[in-house]
């Protein structure tokens, strides 16, 4: 692997901007993070098949990132490259009922734009950072509510394939995952919404938003809910019945608004955050038999 050749040939692409030993803690909510070797921003589809082309014949390995809004990385960072969509995949537009959509956009900025065309279905979302690949990606949303249930279509990059679109329906969608990960790159999603009251839409908004922010730490440097719920069960609250919510290590501790969310208090480390993710699963399977699954990302060596 040589990531000096890989930068120096990445840096001649037209479209990309590269950046080598970028500390993570810029581009993740909880502040947290090492550098990686590489961080490269593609801003068309080209520029990611180019940049993808680069990787393969370096062999260097590579994640995909939005926000960062659900991720932790490594106090050591990562070793290979982290790839960003950048301009074109920002865009969006409303035609009738769909809203089509790049990757990047972010989640908030859709739903004010559904919002304000007169278009119910994404009030769920109202208050979730991150982006639209992201969200497809995680199937973002609650038991009641998700973005796969107004999905019409998602496009993806597949290496060697160029760009594949899928049905909305012939993705597998559960509770926080979506059968896309693993299958290609997500460049664009069509969402298909409901025309309606814009009184009604604002009313569900703002209860979603209240709800939200009366059961969240919003604001305070997280990335969202730590564990997925259990299966009949809150996540929050086995975690709060074994008395943790509140514990802190280091700069990082369990919030006191909601015990699964971990908030970085400042000068939090990785390692801070991971010890406490251990403590409250070792605590619930003592105390329960459960065995609670990150939602979290995890990237680097733990």
């Amino acid at each position: 692997m040589s990531v000096g050749a890989a930068y120096d040939a990445l840096r001649a692409i037209d479209g990309t901007d590269v950046h080598r030993d970028e500390p993570m803690a810029r581009h993740t909510s909880f502040h947290i993070g090492g550098p990686a070797d590489l961080f490269i921003v593609c801003d068309s589809v080209t520029a990611l098949s180019d940049t993808l082309d680069i990787l393969a014949a370096e062999q260097i390995p590579f994640v995909v990132a939005g926000k960062g809004t659900n991720l932790l990385v490594s106090d050591s960072g990562y070793r290979g490259a982290v790839l960003v969509l950048g301009k074109q995949f920002k865009k969006h537009v409303c035609e009738g009922e769909y809203i089509r959509a790049g990757a990047a956009c972010i989640l908030a900025y859709l739903v004010q734009d559904a919002f304000s065309k007169g278009l119910a279905g994404l009030e769920f979302a109202v208050g979730v950072p991150g982006t639209l690949g992201g969200a497809l990606a995680m199937n973002a949303g609650s038991r009641d509510a998700w973005i796969g249930s107004v999905t019409e279509s998602v496009t993806l990059y597949v290496p060697g394939q160029g760009l594949i679109r899928l049905r909305g329906n012939d993705i597998e969608w559960g509770y926080r995952s979506s059968g896309l990960p693993g299958r290609g790159i997500i460049v664009e999603g069509e969402l298909r919404l409901t025309p309606s009251d814009p009184a009604r839409i604002r009313a569900e908004m703002e209860r979603s938003l209240t709800r939200r922010k009366q059961t969240q730490p919003m604001g305070a440097a997280s990335a969202g809910s730590v564990f997925v719920n259990p299966e009949g069960d809150s996540a929050g609250r086995l975690i709060e019945s074994v008395g943790l919510k509140g514990t802190a290590l280091g700069g990082a501790r369990i919030s006191d608004v909601h015990a699964n969310f971990i908030v970085n208090d400042g000068g939090a480390t990785a390692a801070d955050v991971l010890g406490i993710v251990n403590k409250a699963r070792t605590s619930v399977r003592d105390r329960y038999g459960i065995e609670l699954q990150t939602e979290v990302r995890f990237l680097g060596e733990f």
